[in-house]
């Protein structure tokens, strides 16, 4: 189940907040690895390093890193302060977070009795791909100022999405389908540092985040009254697990997302996996993931964003789509200057190891959502 190494750090290779990536030598050679220094603390060079090789020797592409274990010559001190919330329960790394939904959290008080966000929009999506390119579609031709936060933007003038007379709070929220820590995603960390988001809701066995929460409900609700969010996007973390099979895959999670998000006084947004590029039939036009997702397990109706796509592809794109109007309303949304939008995105678009330019529908599919998203914004 777990392929053990010894190595020895060579170099640290780059860094981001919450993730420090290094060169390794181990007995099968030499390889890339990865460490979070709020679990395992900072390895430096010449320091020996207990690994985990297995997706590194299964040549996984998104998560293909030797992954660090410990430090053991030189471990981390013991956490100080509050924080009774166990996340990766009953793994050998289980870690302790506070939680904003524990009793010990300064927000306990304002979610132990919340129960609506307020009718704020909430776009969901399959694969943590979407959440810049929806990111895109959202602010469209007016993001965020680099470098600021969205407090720190001024509070009136200026076009905004709806028309604001402020800039829209988007916040994230990460869901455990995918990988666990929320410091493996450079895009959170990036999007984060250029105020596109305004904070990162980690939920379930989900951690990392700039907040931390039970389960997928408390995320929205911490989304709205902790991070003050006017829209929430809801997608597992990076590395989707599929299987090929109709119900055996991580992303039927969009679906019970759209549930949540209604049940809590939502508006949920539904975002299409679409894609040109890929070779598996089962992905091409809408993908089955999206019409598993929001056509068996979304029990909740959600609006669902049909990108106008051109040619035969794009009324592939409509007609696959059509058996989701059984329980959810279809809105097409133009795609019209989202190529524009999506080029000026300041992380790396890239889904299943292609570009924008690969996989255009998939991108312009995520940022229809946004779009549609911020015309419900008052």
């Amino acid at each position: 189940m777990i392929r053990w190494r010894r190595g020895e750090v060579v170099r640290v290779r780059r860094e981001w907040p919450g993730a420090v990536e290094l060169d390794v030598t181990t007995e099968d050679g030499e390889a890339r690895a990865l460490a979070y220094p709020a679990l395992v603390g900072r390895p430096e060079p010449g320091d020996v390093v207990l690994l985990n090789t297995t997706a590194l020797a299964m040549g996984l592409g998104t998560g293909g890193y030797a992954m660090v274990v410990a430090v053991p010559d030189r471990l981390p001190q013991d956490p100080q302060g509050p924080g009774h919330l166990v996340k990766a329960r009953y793994t050998p790394l289980q870690a302790t977070v506070l939680g904003a939904d524990e009793q010990d959290s300064p927000f306990h008080e304002v979610l132990r009795d919340a129960d609506s966000v307020d009718g704020m929009p909430v776009i969901v999506a399959d694969l943590h791909s979407a959440l810049p390119a929806i990111l895109c579609g959202l602010y469209g031709q007016h993001p965020p100022e680099p470098g600021k936060s969205a407090d720190e933007h001024p509070s009136e003038g200026g076009e905004t999405p709806g028309g604001r007379g402020r800039p829209v709070r988007v916040a994230y929220v990460m869901l455990d389908g995918g990988a666990l820590p929320a410091w493996f995603s450079m895009s959170c960390a990036r999007l984060r540092e250029t105020g596109w988001l305004c904070g990162v809701v980690t939920a379930g066995q989900a951690f990392g985040g700039d907040v931390e929460v039970v389960t997928p409900h408390t995320g929205l609700l911490a989304a709205r009254h902790v991070l003050r969010a006017d829209v929430a996007i809801v997608t597992q973390g990076p590395g989707n697990l599929g299987s090929g099979t109709r119900w055996g895959f991580s992303g039927v999670s969009a679906g019970e997302a759209v549930n949540a998000a209604a049940v809590l006084g939502g508006r949920p947004v539904a975002a299409l996996r679409v894609s040109e590029g890929d070779l598996r039939e089962r992905h091409i036009g809408v993908s089955h993931h999206s019409l598993t997702a929001y056509g068996r397990v979304a029990l909740a109706p959600a609006q669902v964003a049909v990108p106008v796509l051109p040619g035969d592809f794009g009324r592939r794109v409509a007609e696959q789509s059509r058996p989701l109007a059984a329980r959810h309303e279809l809105v097409e949304v133009p795609v019209d200057g989202l190529y524009e939008a999506l080029r000026g995105s300041p992380v790396r678009l890239s889904t299943m190891g292609r570009g924008l330019d690969e996989d255009l529908a998939y991108f312009l599919a995520s940022a229809a959502a946004g779009r549609h998203a911020a015309s419900l914004l008052p």
